[in-house]
């Protein structure tokens, strides 16, 4: 592990970091639960208590996400407080919630599952992260806005232009000016779109934001663009890595696979633990509003704040053994699990909780139980041992699997 030559602790920019931060969080954890970074001007924070009260407490703002978002996505939700961002919120809610989800998008999410599976059911061996994990999501999201599935590949290219943008750490030039091209051309694509769809609306998610209105307040075409852009990266990214990561889990731990597939009732107790134990995002950030005291010492007023969730959901302070993957770990709540109480971190908390959280959720459901059904007797390619990349946002690069073809 490289570690800072002043303090001997790990830079979260290193090369081994990347490789395996868990070691990393453990020191940070133990060791510096506030660090100052230099290299990227920030406080990092990694214990529970502390990322928990950053997502919870007001003094820790998303000011932060004016430089580290907006470039690329626009003004969204994400950058709004008070009334202002409470109603924004609550002209895109509905669409997320149980209800509205079963009714409208369920029927989306099972077709798009159901495609991709189709594709490499018989042929007794895939790449799950490949061929499923990262089309899914954004395969989904393409077709719950209503927009042509001709432009998926499109989509997928924007995808990872903007998520690269997000993750990039590092400040590379390259990386920076892709992103900011894609948000050129999504708005140029997209804003047209919207423009036809106000006079058209239909059952779509793209047509619900139009016709979204609370108190004569209404989104506008770039607010609904942003929101879109948000979702593909957001939503994609999460449930993207939620599934490969999920699978990866089970898959190395056969038992537990094995309990999933006796037992379905079980898919939401494996999600849970895989979005404790591996999180699809690893780092948030926020700014603090006034000085305000965390362990270890004191953040100055007006600092970017690094959150680490991937080392607060493992801080043994909070979990048992929670180095271990168990989905049937005892502090599991399924009640909560999935909302802004939940005990994880991987959708924040408080105001700025994730909107698309029970999305997340119903794609994960139906995509584990179609494969499942696809592929009853699911193993790793022999010798294969699943590898994560990421630092930002982490998940396995591969997952070839075998199992009986379809006849």
């Amino acid at each position: 592990m490289v570690m800072d030559a002043a303090r001997n602790l790990p830079d979260i920019l290193s090369a081994e970091f990347a490789a395996d931060p868990y070691p990393a969080y453990q020191v940070l954890r133990d060791e510096a639960p506030l660090l100052w970074h230099e290299g990227m001007r920030s406080y990092v924070i990694s214990r529970h208590a502390d990322v928990m009260r950053a997502f919870k407490d007001d003094t820790f703002t998303t000011d932060n996400y004016e430089w580290q978002v907006a470039p690329v996505h626009g003004h969204t939700i994400l950058q709004l407080s008070g009334r202002e961002h409470a109603v924004r919120r609550a002209l895109v809610v509905p669409a997320f919630r149980g209800g509205e989800l079963r009714r409208t998008f369920l029927p989306v999410i099972e077709r798009n599952a159901r495609e991709l599976i189709d594709g490499f059911r018989s042929t007794g061996s895939v790449d799950l992260v490949d061929a499923f994990a990262r089309r899914f999501p954004i395969n989904v999201i393409v077709d719950m806005l209503g927009l042509d599935k001709a432009d998926h590949d499109r989509f997928q290219r924007w995808y990872g232009t903007v998520v690269d943008f997000l993750g990039n750490l590092s400040g590379d030039p390259e990386v920076t000016a892709a992103g900011l091209r894609t948000r050129e051309e999504f708005a140029a694509y997209l804003i047209p779109i919207i423009r036809e769809r106000r006079g058209r609306l239909g059952d779509d998610l793209l047509s619900t934001l139009c016709r979204a209105e609370i108190d004569g307040a209404r989104m506008d075409d770039e607010e609904i663009k942003a929101f879109c852009s948000l979702l593909l990266a957001a939503g994609g990214e999460t449930t993207d890595k939620a599934v490969g990561s999920l699978f990866a889990n089970l898959l190395r731990h056969p038992e537990q696979l094995e309990a999933v597939r006796r037992d379905r009732d079980l898919v939401g107790r494996a999600l849970a633990e895989t979005l404790r134990y591996t999180p699809p995002v690893h780092m948030i950030m926020r700014q603090t509003a006034a000085e305000v005291a965390v362990a270890g010492g004191v953040v100055p007023a007006g600092a970017t704040v690094i959150c680490l969730i991937g080392a607060a959901n493992r801080d043994e302070r909070f979990f048992t053994d929670p180095g271990s993957f168990d989905i049937f770990r005892p502090e599991f709540d399924g009640a909560t699990a999935f909302t802004a109480a939940a005990r994880h971190l991987a959708f924040a908390l408080g105001r700025h909780f994730c909107v698309g959280a029970l999305l997340a959720k119903t794609e994960v459901e139906v995509a584990v139980n179609q494969l499942l059904d696809a592929m009853p007797d699911l193993t790793l390619e022999p010798g294969f041992v699943p590898v994560e990349r990421g630092v930002f946002t982490r998940g396995p690069t591969a997952l070839p699997v075998r199992f009986s073809p379809a006849a």
